[in-house]
């Protein structure tokens, strides 16, 4: 199933909120670009195709490495639903080649703050829930209040009886960033939710939509707050790289078998960069909350130390350098969760994986490009080494 996993990213020409949307510079950047680029970052997407009316729309997609489907005008104006447009795109791949994918990922362009991993956390989520179709969505507890017929009634909690914010219970909103669905879902119900309904939640800061002009300025912002630095430090002074295992070097999922003995998927790109940075006489070690037997096996066949069962890893990570004689300044750690910020932060370099939780993203000085499991460790190592190599300059 995972072979066969499909990006449509519906994307027309005309927009009335904002003319020309879908190529309208933000943060000096296609708006489409932003979806298109996560859609290929994701791992678990296969393929990626842009449905669209449009030229420039068209040559832009392709310019990034989407493929792209010419959509008929009658399924662009106004009044189209994304369901013909997504419709349309299934049946044109199944008529000229017979192509029939096993899972569809749905993706507006008006999610830009999107990231791959959350692409392919919410095709996991799916997956390992057994459903149908998933929406993505953002939680909060709060007093909810809709116009009604001419008036304002309260529909989250009774105002007359008014509870703490903390004992409401939690709502969901839709966010329309990620819809992943089976593709008989949409052609028996013309809807893309249907059968068992799963969610897949987001922060709330990614979960921002560009609907409105004053929208684009807006994300503008919220990309300078989370990027990190385009300029890289000089990483020729690393002499230690810290790794976290759970999320890092697995997808952050664990097979258990019938026995109880546990298993995890690694990436083999992650063990030749590790062994590249070994070569290089870089001292590579992995640091992990949890103690699990498949941990030190991994780091045995790695040839390196694993050091387990530590709730707060700060105090051991600066043992690790104190014990080389070694500053932050040259220590590189990699995490996932937000119980790695204490050590992101007191690093030299501190590294997030791409799907990492939103306030790790923030705090690291980087975020790969690809999620925990699927070729992070290695692009960290890939990304030292030529630093390494990199004449003076």
């Amino acid at each position: 199933m995972i072979s066969q996993i499909l990006a449509i990213i519906p994307a027309r020409g005309g927009s009335k909120g904002i003319p020309r949307k879908n190529v309208q510079p933000l943060a000096g950047r296609p708006l489409l670009a932003y979806t298109v680029e996560a859609a290929l970052a994701a791992s678990a997407v296969k393929r990626v195709v842009v449905s669209t009316d449009d030229d420039e729309i068209a040559a832009l997609s392709q310019s990034l490495g989407a493929e792209v489907i010419r959509r008929p005008q009658e399924i662009s104006g106004d009044t189209a639903s994304s369901e013909s447009a997504l419709l349309h795109a299934l049946d044109y791949l199944h008529c000229k080649e017979g192509y029939e994918p096993n899972v569809v990922v749905f993706l507006q362009t008006t999610s830009p703050l999107r990231g791959a991993g959350d692409i392919d956390g919410a095709v996991r989520h799916l997956l390992e829930t057994g459903a149908d179709s998933l929406f993505s969505a953002c939680g909060f507890h709060g007093f909810v209040w809709r116009r009604i017929a001419g008036a304002v009634q309260s529909v989250s909690y009774d105002y007359t009886n008014r509870q703490r914010r903390q004992d409401i219970g939690e709502d969901l909103l839709e966010n329309g960033s990620i819809y992943v669905f089976k593709p008989w879902i949409l052609r028996e119900t013309g809807n893309r939710l249907g059968g068992k309904i799963a969610v897949y939640e987001m922060d709330p800061l990614h979960s921002f939509q560009v609907d409105e002009p004053g929208d684009l300025e807006l994300m503008g912002h919220i990309l300078e707050l989370e990027a990190p630095s385009s300029k890289i430090p000089d990483l020729r002074a690393i002499e230690l790289v810290v790794l976290d295992f759970d999320g890092v070097m697995t997808d952050d999922r664990v097979v258990v078998n019938q026995d109880g003995t546990e298993a995890v998927l690694c990436h083999r790109g992650d063990g030749f960069g590790i062994e590249r940075l070994r070569q290089a006489g870089i001292d590579v070690v992995v640091l992990s909350k949890e103690t699990n037997p498949v941990v030190a096996a991994r780091c045995a066949k790695l040839g390196i130390v694993c050091h387990q069962g530590f709730d707060e890893k700060l105090p051991k990570l600066q043992s690790l350098a104190a014990e080389r004689g070694l500053q932050p300044e040259h220590v590189l750690f990699v995490g996932n969760d937000v119980n790695d910020l204490e050590c992101v932060r007191w690093v030299g370099f501190g590294i997030a994986v791409a799907d990492a939780k939103a306030e790790l993203r923030r705090s690291a000085a980087w975020v790969t490009s690809k999620a925990g499991g699927t070729g992070a460790v290695r692009e960290v190592c890939d990304l030292i080494i030529a630093a390494r190599e990199a004449p003076n300059v």
